[in-house]
């Protein structure tokens, strides 16, 4: 079994510092609304939980600048 870390710092209320082994990262909302996540690695993520065990995710990355 691999070893992990993760730690989560509550900032204010609503605002959330997550940070692990490879980043670190931000989230805000939460509760019964929805929940933003920035990620120093680039990630954007919005994600809300809808009633009956659905939910909804949609993740986005940063783009390269690199060549073509």
């Amino acid at each position: 079994m691999p070893l992990t870390f993760r730690k989560s710092f509550r900032i204010l209320p609503g605002v959330r510092l997550n940070i692990n082994r490879r980043s670190w990262s931000v989230t805000l909302g939460g509760g019964n609304g929805p929940r933003w996540t920035r990620s120093s690695t680039g990630r954007n993520t919005v994600s809300q939980n809808l009633p009956g065990g659905f939910g909804y995710r949609r993740t986005t990355t940063r783009r390269s600048r690199g060549g073509r």
